[in-house]
């Protein structure tokens, strides 16, 4: 088997008195979707924070490819390929799909155009609908703005964006969120390319029927532990949930 590309050993997380962590280990492989589940206050929140960079674990230890690292913040997360995508999108709705998509990461024209800031747009646009495209998403024109698209649309820019970008893993809180039948399904179709293009995807969504259909494994935290690692074929969604309520134990 491969080597995990993302890790988690041990790793606990203190606000105070509070312990939000508790002694959490997970492995991410290559090509993998794993579900992070579990009820309001399990810790899945504050594990996302460790993985994205926001935060700092009390104790244990990250690793990216073999590599511990030491997280400073979130943008040090991202420049070595970790993608995270909260449940606000974070995308700016006066703005086109193609500027959404280069947010942070504009490009310039060549020459002095560019030294003076002046932004290579219709090569952004190219790219951008070229990038969506890759990853399944139908956007009628990249120029258009996002505030002239659907819910499920920009849900489907916004994770696209993070699959374009992402060089190594995707974090997803609650893409489906919100989402109808029919735009949840697109949804989850770009998850499964993205496992297919060899990215770890972490997948955290109280949708358990969403969680069984595309993910490969699943953990589930309660009360800041895990107390559940197993591939998802050993779920049902009834014991999935009794495992997230506390009913079932093994």
């Amino acid at each position: 088997m491969t080597a995990p590309i993302y890790e988690v050993r041990n790793i606990s997380k203190k606000y105070g008195a509070v312990t939000a962590l508790d002694d959490v280990t997970m492995q991410l492989y290559p090509g993998e979707v794993v579900g992070l589940v579990g009820d309001n206050g399990a810790g899945k929140s504050t594990l996302v924070k460790c993985l994205s960079g926001v935060h700092q674990p009390t104790s244990g230890t990250i690793l990216l490819e073999g590599q511990e690292r030491h997280w400073k913040s979130p943008h040090e997360a991202l420049e070595q390929g970790i993608e995270t995508l909260y449940q606000d999108s974070g995308l700016a709705p006066h703005l086109s799909v193609a500027a959404n998509v280069f947010l942070g990461r504009e490009e310039t024209v060549p020459g002095i155009l560019g030294k003076m800031g002046f932004l290579a747009q219709k090569k952004m646009d190219v790219e951008a609908h070229q990038e969506l495209d890759r990853v399944g998403i139908a956007v009628p024109q990249s120029n258009r703005s996002v505030s002239q698209l659907s819910g499920g649309q920009r849900q489907a820019v916004a994770i696209g964006r993070a699959v374009a970008w992402a060089k190594k893993v995707i974090i997803l809180d609650e893409p489906t969120n919100h989402l109808g039948a029919r735009q949840a399904g697109e949804v989850l179709q770009i998850i499964k390319t993205a496992r297919e293009q060899g990215l770890g995807v972490i997948f955290i969504s109280h949708t358990l029927p969403h969680v069984m259909e595309v993910t490969d494994r699943i953990v589930v935290l309660r009360l800041g532990k895990v107390v559940k690692d197993a591939p998802t074929s050993e779920f049902t969604v009834e014991t999935l949930l009794g495992t997230i309520t506390g009913l079932i134990t093994d």
